[in-house]
């Protein structure tokens, strides 16, 4: 049964880390939700606790942290963030999908390609990579639509077809489906590395609820197995699942992606309609709460 809490407070004395979602935990993309910083400043306690952002966005940490920082949020509420896109890049300069890749994404993710980590985990090579189009390529690298506010992943139909048809693997570098964008709901890339496998496509995913960004944000904190780690997020799929699957203990916000599923107030799920939800997805997260707080 899922415990349903009021406050992080109620159960930080139980861990010492904690890995917080972003998208739909902290923020909707455009603003800052002061609870939750709150939450996450006073979990960390000037520092006796470890807060990992953990986020499938398709970009660089350091591109999240100046997002972070035009929202105001501080960084003493964080100690590490680590994305979708570092695991991923990791895995490109693995060379997962071939030397020479298409990139399906918007040109605000360039920097997917140019901003590189100083060096790769364990030693591993790095391999020159060259972006070319669809039809030069050896694979693909999909950070999201080019356009995700006006397109669907049908738009994309034709030249997936032809992609898969092609046999070239894709590392889907967000894994989300879909995310609130302030008021409207928005495509990721995750919902065309779902089409292009139902195409028959391969895609390749790094991502929550993926282990490698689990394994990346364990390696930015240098935690060992006596780590007390509990994972919090909205992402039912991704973060619940995700946790699930590490074997961590698990804090579904229900007041984000889900908020109208749980009766009137966002803030105050009902247990029946929560139980029922989570039963009929087989999850059974830890603890549940409205908003982060």
């Amino acid at each position: 049964m899922t415990r349903i809490i009021q406050s992080l407070a109620e159960i930080a004395g139980e861990y010492d880390t904690i890995f917080c979602d972003l998208w739909g935990a902290v923020h909707d993309g455009q603003r800052a939700f002061p609870s939750a910083v709150e939450a996450l400043l006073a979990f960390r306690d000037g520092g006796a606790r470890r807060v990992a952002l953990l986020t499938n966005a398709p970009r660089p940490a350091v591109m999240i942290e100046a997002q972070l920082d035009r929202m105001g949020i501080p960084r003493a509420a964080w100690d590490v963030i680590v994305t979708s896109g570092d695991a991923a890049q990791d895995a490109m300069l693995r060379g997962v999908v071939g030397q020479r890749v298409w990139h399906l994404g918007p040109d605000k993710d360039d920097s997917f390609f140019t901003d590189l980590p100083p060096d790769l985990p364990d030693d591993s090579p790095r391999l020159p990579i060259t972006r070319v189009p669809m039809d030069e390529a050896e694979g693909i690298v999909c950070t999201g639509l080019f356009d995700d506010m006006t397109e669907g992943p049908q738009d994309y139909l034709t030249v997936l077809t032809e992609a898969a048809a092609r046999g070239l693997p894709m590392l889907c570098a967000n894994p989300d489906i879909v995310v609130d964008f302030g008021d409207k709901r928005i495509y990721c890339a995750g919902a065309l590395a779902e089409l292009y496998q139902q195409l028959g496509g391969e895609a390749i995913y790094v991502g929550k609820p993926h282990p490698p960004i689990y394994q990346l944000a364990a390696r930015s904190l240098r935690l060992d197995a006596s780590a007390r780690i509990v994972a919090a997020g909205d992402g039912i799929t991704t973060d619940v699942l995700g946790a699930i699957n590490e074997g961590l203990d698990a804090l579904f916000i229900s007041g984000g992606l889900a908020f109208d599923q749980f009766g009137p107030d966002p803030e105050a799920p009902l247990a029946q309609m929560l139980d029922e939800w989570l039963a009929g997805r087989g999850l059974a997260p830890t603890y549940s709460i409205g908003r982060l707080r």
